[in-house]
């Protein structure tokens, strides 16, 4: 299992957790800021299987070209 991290600008951030929900995948949203500016930003988590990074990652790239991405592998996912 993996977790993408996503860093976008607010400006991108509805229409691209829109094309991921629409792909049945499950985002969730923080509010963040930083940089040297101090601009709004927005991360997006979103944990997935393995075979599904490519194809995420290309539906962000789609919908908010220019965003910070990070991939992390997940050892252990449980709901509690």
């Amino acid at each position: 299992m993996k977790l993408l991290i996503f860093v976008t600008e607010d400006a991108h951030a509805d229409a691209t957790v829109d094309a991921l929900v629409e792909q049945g995948l499950r985002v969730t949203r923080l509010a963040t800021t930083g940089g040297f500016l101090r601009r709004g930003n927005t991360t997006l988590l979103v944990g997935i299987e393995d075979n599904q990074v490519e194809r995420t990652l290309g539906i962000v790239k789609q919908a908010a070209p220019g965003t910070l991405s990070l991939t992390m592998d997940l050892e252990r996912y449980e709901r509690l």
